[in-house]
């Protein structure tokens, strides 16, 4: 028993931190919700303990401690009055909670809309101009509050970042908003958190928070057109992309591709995962998507190329999307 208690505890432990935990807070919004969660479990702790400390003396106690416990004066105390506070006071702390969550911290929040689609995410910024658009990615500014746009394409989804803010749906035809702050550098995880389709378990996309300098950089080369290929084997990917009517899903900026079905693969280089975090982005793994799609994510609306495309053209293509960076 010794081995599975500790496998058991060592799995609970796992859950306190990482990039996908809400007990881990990087904001004021998860640091609230990381509170009321810590309040509730040991708030309900001690009613438990209070409880089994009750049903203990209701059958060991002395007989004249039992009878005290059976008078009507004790039953309607402990067994009224006192849980009807402890919930009262629970409920009150967590409306207020709620309420907090929902109040905003500055007039001029940095909008982003977020596009759920199968099996992907399309994220906006239409504050900071044409162009600054990206997929599976969302890009913060520390220390900025940003209102999050959220709406769906198709079917219901739900966006969750648990270190950022709670779960809240994306409704086709509805924009839904949530207000955060990211406080700390680094690499996040957010999810999918509806049931959506075959492929919803595989529906992550990276959160990213950077300096503010850095940010700025980093839209101003996603508005930025893509370079003209510089080797023979980009420009021949290149090349590629167009025969194989790869722009009639995706966009390319400073192209005539400029399709909204698909991810936009304008700098989809610079990415850390393909698939919407199916797979890191290498190249052997970018290849190995444009080839088989449906073997790596099936049900997904990528077609298959790798009967389409001779070898050599495959990875030309495949290159010349690694470099766009």
């Amino acid at each position: 028993m010794r081995p599975i208690a500790l496998f058991l505890a060592l799995g609970a432990l796992a859950g306190c931190s990482g990039a996908q935990t809400p007990l881990d807070p990087w904001g004021i919004q998860a640091d609230r919700i990381a509170t009321l969660t810590h309040v509730l479990f040991w708030g309900g702790a001690v009613v438990f303990l209070i409880t089994m400390a009750a049903l203990a003396l209701a059958i060991l106690a002395p007989a004249r401690m039992r009878a005290l416990m059976g008078s009507q004066r004790f039953l309607i105390g402990m067994g009224i009055v006192f849980p009807a506070t402890v919930l009262t006071a629970l409920l009150g702390y967590s409306l207020g909670v709620s309420r907090a969550l929902t109040q905003p911290m500055s007039d001029a929040p940095l909008r982003i809309e977020i596009i759920g689609r199968q099996y992907w995410w399309e994220v906006r910024y239409p504050d900071l101009g044409e162009g600054a658009v990206t997929a599976n990615a969302l890009h913060l500014p520390l220390g900025r509050e940003v209102e999050l746009n959220l709406t769906s394409g198709d079917v219901i989804h739900s966006v969750w970042v648990p270190n950022l803010h709670g779960k809240l749906d994306m409704i086709p035809g509805r924009v839904n908003r949530q207000r955060l702050r990211a406080d700390r550098l680094g690499t996040l995880r957010g999810q999918c958190t509806e049931f959506c389709g075959q492929q919803h378990s595989l529906m992550a996309f990276d959160v990213v928070v950077q300096e503010p300098q850095e940010f700025d950089a980093w839209v101003a080369r996603q508005r930025a057109p893509v370079p003209e290929p510089e080797t023979e084997e980009h420009r021949r990917g290149m090349q590629v992309f167009g025969e194989a009517g790869c722009g009639a899903c995706h966009a390319v900026r400073g192209t005539s591709w400029a399709a909204r079905i698909a991810p936009d693969l304008s700098r989809v280089g610079s990415r850390a995962t393909l698939a919407a975090g199916a797979l890191p982005n290498t190249h052997g793994n970018l290849a190995g998507w444009i080839a088989a799609p449906q073997d790596i994510k099936p049900g997904n609306a990528m077609p298959a190329y790798a009967r389409a495309l001779e070898g050599s053209d495959l990875l030309a293509l495949a290159s010349w999307l690694g470099s766009l960076r």
